[in-house]
């Protein structure tokens, strides 16, 4: 049998069980930001694929899902970029908590931090409309032409490095407890991530991208829900 990554609490800790996370309502608190963890990419990928389905004008295999931030409707994948932000936020405070030793236990945390942060930034700062997209832009538009245009692509860019990192960390972190197979997933969902952004530039590579960061997204929701149930009393 393998053995999951030990999660222990400080010494001296009034409310606390040998081996296990706080007791009480600072459990319930903990499990509750975990969750967020697990929320976060679900709701990500359901909200572009459900724009992507029905936003005039937008293909997926050509279309970044960024540029559903702009038109009319943009203010949806504005709040989806800034909701799952948070959430992520949110699952990293839960995950502080929880990691007190093992490798991994303050990068983790910090960048899933750092990409929560970079989704929320994609959010406030909205791309310039670019590749005929929303309807009645120009073709050969840049992706990149004013200054909101480069803070969306700095933050974004931030985002997947930082999905793409915390795969390779969870992976260390699996394998240190000999978890081999989750080890193995956790770095196949960081290689895709990074092939995705890597690729974007390339034919189709929206939905190369899109889908090596949804990937990435629901890793850490499984990666999370391992830490939900090791955390319950």
């Amino acid at each position: 049998m393998t053995q999951s990554p030990t999660i222990t609490v400080r010494p001296g800790r009034a409310g606390t069980r040998h081996g296990q996370g706080p007791a009480g309502p600072a459990a319930g608190g903990t499990r509750g930001l975990l969750m967020c963890g697990a929320v976060a990419g679900p709701l990500f990928v359901t909200v572009v694929v459900a724009q992507a389905l029905t936003r005039p004008g937008f293909d997926l295999t050509r279309d970044a899902a960024s540029l559903l931030d702009d038109g009319p409707w943009g203010w949806i994948q504005a709040a989806n970029f800034i909701v799952t932000g948070l959430l992520l936020i949110a699952a990293a405070a839960g995950l502080r908590r929880t990691l007190r030793t093992g490798p991994g236990r303050r990068w983790i945390p910090r960048l899933l931090t750092i990409a929560g942060a970079g989704m929320v930034g994609g959010g406030v700062f909205h791309p310039d409309p670019s590749g005929g997209f929303p309807p009645g832009t120009a073709p050969g538009a840049s992706a990149v032409a004013s200054w909101h245009g480069v803070a969306h692509m700095v933050c974004g860019s931030t985002a997947f490095l930082a999905l793409i990192a915390v795969c390779f960390v969870l992976a260390h972190r699996l394998a240190a407890s000999g978890q081999r197979r989750a080890a193995a997933c956790s770095r196949i969902a960081g290689v895709l991530c990074a092939v995705g952004v890597v690729t974007a530039g390339a034919p189709h590579g929206s939905l190369t991208l899109f889908t090596g960061v949804s990937l990435a997204l629901l890793w850490v929701v499984i990666a999370t829900a391992r830490l939900i149930r090791q955390a319950t009393p």
